[in-house]
């Protein structure tokens, strides 16, 4: 209140205009229960028995028409690989040319259309997937991705209706936020969509993240090409049907599933490419980023580029720690949806002192875990993992720590695809720190312990930050406030995500706005309010309002 006067002092004869609006309300998502009997639990039930031993059929689709290639594929379900869910076709290198020319062809109008009204569409999709489509969504999340009631729940419901309204509340807020203007002039900020077209390319582990990857930069304005993952067609085609129900005109997002190097190499040789919004592996991720800066020249822009690449995760914990909270987050977030979250546990360091209680409670809760169809079976824990690709990786994992000298395994780790793509939950201790499970991602439900000498608990804290070339998630486990402390700041840099006396997982939109650097990617942020302003391209502009005095200054007199 005290920075206006002085203003006025120091500037005498100045007016200040300051603009206040409402701010758009939105809540988090409330996350169903599905108690048996409820109205939720029955719809759902509804949904799964509607999708037994069907095939959806799934086109791409390029200018608002559906499209069938000579190319066509197969989605099964990882828990029962002999169910095709779904049957689609890769775009090959004309269809995808097809989709830039259209998408290019709409962006002008969708660039100049109110942000209110861009912004409308998205509120009304979570509505629908908030009531109508929750159901299905989830059914198809469940059956195509191998996730249980609740994982499904968070993700295809509760994360993604989040990330529509969340961001829609952001772009209409955001236009909102308007420069000051001093008289005789005003000013104005025009948040513009890129110019060219956006590509999203989007993972398998995350309904949600579908849905954001390609609806955050058509909010904003842009025009933007889908690559859903081969493996989540089912729902992210259920998550686009939603968005053009409620009145997505057809072209600001072209649907088109292909073969991945195809897909770069045509998105990337275009002189329209402004943008990549991207989730997935680091080989991948880094594959795109050197062929746009070999095409740098051809581009009319620079492209903007946000990526999220995955971690390999950790929980520390003290010797003051709470054994059986460091218990209950670890097993979630190292097994929750088979270990196949970007921030999921894959290295704990557990103090010497604490060890022997954390083990016996670690195995015998392990004991507990169930693994099976998450359809059939609502007391499955988590299914099967999500392809036969995935599971021949983790395989290996386990048999390098069953050759190992340095490797023991504690529990689980058995592997059997005869019905569906099933591994048990494995803990394995390591004597080495640096040994590569200790590294490398391994994205599948294995766990690995190193038992730290108590009293050196500042050095393994340095060893954290210096044994992955991933920075996403972490968590601290300590009751002393010094250690805390201490954490924080030896692991400042060692994850975008960081949890105090929590697991390392469940990050929710605008509460922990989740990504990392280092080699887990730009560290962009979605679910918050800066992650919108990656994709639009400002636009100051002032406006006076009584003609130009001379062209002489004063001091000229």
């Amino acid at each position: 209140m005290l920075l206006l006067p002085l203003l006025r002092r120091t500037l005498p004869g100045v007016g200040l205009r300051w603009q206040h609006r409402a701010a758009v309300e939105v809540t988090n998502e409330p996350v169903l229960e599905f108690k048996p009997g409820s109205p939720e639990r029955q719809a759902l039930q509804k949904a799964l028995n509607d999708l037994k031993d069907k095939t959806e059929e799934i086109p791409c689709v390029v200018g608002g028409e559906e499209v069938w290639t000579a190319d066509v594929r197969y989605q099964v379900s990882p828990f029962k690989h002999s169910h095709k869910v779904a049957k689609y076709c890769y775009a090959n290198k004309d269809l995808l040319n097809k989709a830039i020319n259209a998408a290019l062809a709409a962006r002008k109008e969708w660039d100049l259309r109110p942000v209110q009204d861009r912004a409308q569409i998205f509120f009304k999709a979570a509505d629908i997937l908030s009531g109508p489509r929750r159901a299905e969504v989830l059914a198809k999340t469940m059956v195509g991705q191998a996730k249980t009631v609740i994982q499904a729940e968070i993700d295809a419901a509760a994360e993604l209706i989040d990330f529509f309204r969340f961001n829609a509340k952001y772009a209409v807020e955001l236009e909102q936020e308007q420069p000051l203007s001093v008289p005789p002039s005003t000013n104005s900020m025009v948040y513009r969509g890129l110019e060219g077209f956006v590509a999203a390319v989007s993972p398998f582990n995350f309904t949600a993240i579908g849905g954001n990857l390609a609806g955050a930069p058509a909010l904003m304005g842009n025009v933007v090409l889908w690559k859903p993952s081969d493996t989540a067609i089912l729902s992210s085609y259920t998550v686009y049907r939603s968005l053009l129900e409620v009145g997505l005109p057809p072209n600001i997002i072209q649907f088109v599933p292909a073969d991945g190097p195809v897909f770069g190499d045509t998105v990337t040789a275009s002189e329209h490419f402004c943008g990549l919004n991207f989730t997935g592996s680091v080989p991948t991720f880094r594959r795109l980023w050197k062929q746009v800066s070999e095409n740098l020249e051809r581009y009319r822009t620079f492209p903007r580029l946000a990526g999220e690449c995955g971690g390999k995760n950790f929980h520390f914990v003290h010797a003051s720690a709470d054994v059986p909270s460091v218990v209950s987050g670890t097993l979630r977030s190292a097994f929750e949806y088979g270990g196949q979250k970007c921030s999921a546990c894959s290295r704990l360091y557990a103090p010497d002192s604490l060890w022997p209680r954390i083990k016996g409670r670690l195995l015998e809760e392990h004991q507990k875990i169930k693994v099976g169809d998450p359809v059939e079976d609502f007391q499955t824990f988590f299914s099967a993992v999500i392809d036969q690709k995935s599971f021949g990786r983790v395989q290996k994992w386990i048999k390098h720590a069953e050759m190992s000298p340095n490797l023991s395994i504690l529990a689980g780790g058995k592997c059997d695809d005869t019905i569906g793509y099933f591994i048990q939950p494995c803990i394995i201790e390591t004597r080495d720190p640096k040994d590569p499970i200790m590294q490398e991602e391994i994205f599948g439900p294995v766990l690995t312990v190193y038992v730290y000498p108590e009293k050196q608990y500042q050095d393994v804290l340095r060893l954290i930050d210096s044994t992955s070339p991933y920075s996403l998630t972490g968590a601290v486990f300590a009751q002393d406030k010094t250690v805390v402390a201490e954490a924080r700041k030896l692991l400042r840099n060692a994850a975008g995500n960081f949890y105090i006396n929590d697991k390392s997982t469940g990050s929710v939109v605008a509460q922990q706005p989740f990504g990392g650097s280092r080699a887990s990617g730009t560290n962009d942020k979605p679910g918050s309010r800066q992650y919108i302003l990656r994709w639009t391209s400002p636009l100051a502009i002032k406006e006076t309002h009584k003609p130009l005095g001379d062209w002489k200054y004063p001091y000229m007199q």
